[in-house]
C-alpha cells in the first residue's frame, strides 16, 4: 500500500499566496525607482534643508531632513532620503529620481535590498502553491491511470 501525499493544506496555499501577491505587488513597482536611487541615477540638483522632523522609538531618535530640491526649477517640503547630519539652511548635493516627495544624495541609498527581499519573499510564498498545483496534477494523473 502506498502513503499518498496530498501537498500544503488549502489554508497554508491561500495564506501564503495572499501574503505573496501582496509582497510583489508592493516590490514590483518600487525595484525600478530602488535600482535608480542606489545608482544615483536621475536629475541632479542641491538639496537645501528647511526642517527636521525626529521619532524617539526604543531608546533611539531617527531625524529627517525636509527641505527644498532645486535643479532648474524648484520643490518645496521634499524629503532628503536617508537624511545626514544637516543644520539649517545647509546646501548639499542631491538627486532626484523621479519620486515626488524624495531627493537622494549623491551616493544613493540601499533600499534596493529591502525590495529585493520583498521579491524573494514573495516568490517564495508562492511554493506552497506549486506544490499543491503539482500534487494536483500528480493526483488527477493517478486516477486516470487506474
Amino acid at each position: 500500500m502506498r502513503a499518498r501525499l496530498s501537498g500544503p493544506s488549502g489554508f497554508t496555499v491561500a495564506v501564503s499566496t495572499t501574503a505573496a501577491v501582496l509582497l510583489l505587488v508592493l516590490a514590483v513597482p518600487a525595484m525600478g525607482p530602488a535600482l535608480r536611487a542606489a545608482r544615483a541615477e536621475g536629475v541632479p540638483g542641491t538639496f537645501t534643508a528647511t526642517y527636521s522632523r525626529c521619532v524617539s522609538h526604543l531608546g533611539h531618535e531617527a531625524c529627517s531632513w525636509y527641505g527644498t530640491f532645486t535643479a532648474g526649477g524648484e520643490r518645496r517640503d521634499v524629503y532628503l532620503y536617508g537624511s545626514p547630519a544637516l543644520t539649517q539652511g545647509q546646501r548639499i548635493p542631491a538627486v532626484d529620481i523621479g519620486r515626488r516627495a524624495y531627493v537622494y544624495g549623491p551616493g544613493g541609498s540601499n533600499e534596493w535590498i529591502v525590495t529585493s527581499l520583498m521579491l524573494v519573499a514573495g516568490a517564495g510564498l508562492l511554493l506552497p502553491l506549486a506544490a499543491k498545483w503539482r500534487s494536483h496534477r500528480r493526483s488527477r494523473r493517478a486516477s486516470q491511470t487506474m
